[in-house]
């Protein structure tokens, strides 16, 4: 395939609402910069909006949102993948790399009810759905009266569930909801010190083949520079523990006025009975090689720095017991 003013490229998503809408954003900024380029969407099934009878723990993870649109990429059906960057495993595939990370939408975790104003008013044995264990785990620990049951599907199909009064709340991305245009559902924004997000959460990634210079020269104006270092730090806080992304593991980083980068994770048990957390911070800065790179193995370090410190405090005994 070919790409450049006059040419087309392809972008491989998955069909539900929430990933075409991703698709057509970054369709939308790529005709925006380069006048002339085609772009094409191509949606397929993954088999993790296949299995809806079981939790992602159980079945391998959120990396089942993606192999079918790497596969993609890797047989020259498409040469782009969109993918909310907290479903990507924390490993790539060989000979793919994440070419751009678009600027973060609010990364916070959303408390949604037709019933409560806030979490503080829900009553012993209220029903709260999630389909994420980091969630349970340090939802349970704030309000343990609470009974937490796991939900699946995507945005809408789970709103449905509550509205027909399935459950009494439900605990969602802020950025997906935002990005579907239902805000207006969120009752509370929770504090990412209540409920720490997740590595990645509320940023969009673009994968490509590491030997496309070419598409990564034409993402390139996509890329933010300061999400990329506090998402890549993030990651590298749940790679220091194994890079397993079914554990309940929050990890968020913020850009301080001094540009320092601020990093922060929790850890806990899925009933909220336990909580470890950490932080660190660096200042930024392009080291000896003044590069891109330096800076990216600069956050990577403070994430490791960070996981370091969750496994002095018995992060790896809990994640083998979970």
């Amino acid at each position: 395939m070919t790409t450049g003013a006059s040419g087309r490229v392809v972008i491989a998503t998955r069909e539900s609402r929430l990933a075409m809408w991703q698709a057509e954003h970054v369709r939308a900024e790529l005709q925006r910069l380069h006048p002339g380029l085609e772009v094409g969407i191509s949606g397929m099934t993954t088999e993790g909006d296949q299995i809806l009878d079981r939790t992602l723990s159980k079945v391998g993870g959120k990396g089942l949102f993606v192999k079918e649109l790497e596969a993609a990429l890797f047989e020259g059906r498409a040469d782009l993948a969109v993918h909310s960057l907290k479903d990507v495993p924390m490993t790539l595939a060989a000979g793919l790399t994440l070419a751009a990370i678009l600027p973060r939408e609010d990364a916070t975790d959303a408390f949604v009810s037709n019933r409560y104003e806030t979490p503080d008013a829900l009553p012993a044995d209220a029903v709260v759905a999630t389909a994420s264990l980091r969630r349970e785990s340090q939802f349970r620990a704030a309000y343990p009266h609470v009974r937490i049951v796991p939900v699946r599907g995507n945005v809408g199909t789970r709103l449905d569930k509550l509205d027909r009064g399935d459950f009494d709340a439900m605990l969602l991305a802020t950025a997906g909801l935002v990005r579907l245009g239902l805000a207006s559902r969120i009752r509370v924004k929770l504090d990412v010190e209540q409920s720490l997000p997740s590595p990645g959460q509320g940023a969009l990634a673009i994968e490509t083949g590491a030997d496309r210079p070419d598409l990564v020269a034409l993402l390139a104006p996509l890329h933010d520079r300061r999400t990329a270092l506090a998402v890549f730090a993030e990651r590298a806080v749940s790679r220091a523990l194994g890079g397993n992304c079914t554990m309940p593991l929050g990890a968020h980083a913020t850009w301080t006025s001094d540009e320092q980068l601020d990093l922060s994770a929790v850890l806990g048990r899925p009933d909220g009975s336990m909580l470890m957390t950490a932080s660190s911070m660096v200042r930024m800065g392009r080291g000896s090689r003044g590069d891109a790179a330096d800076e990216i193995e600069q956050a990577e370090a403070l994430g490791h720095r960070v996981g370091e410190l969750l496994v002095d405090q018995g992060a790896l005994a809990l994640i083998e017991a979970l």
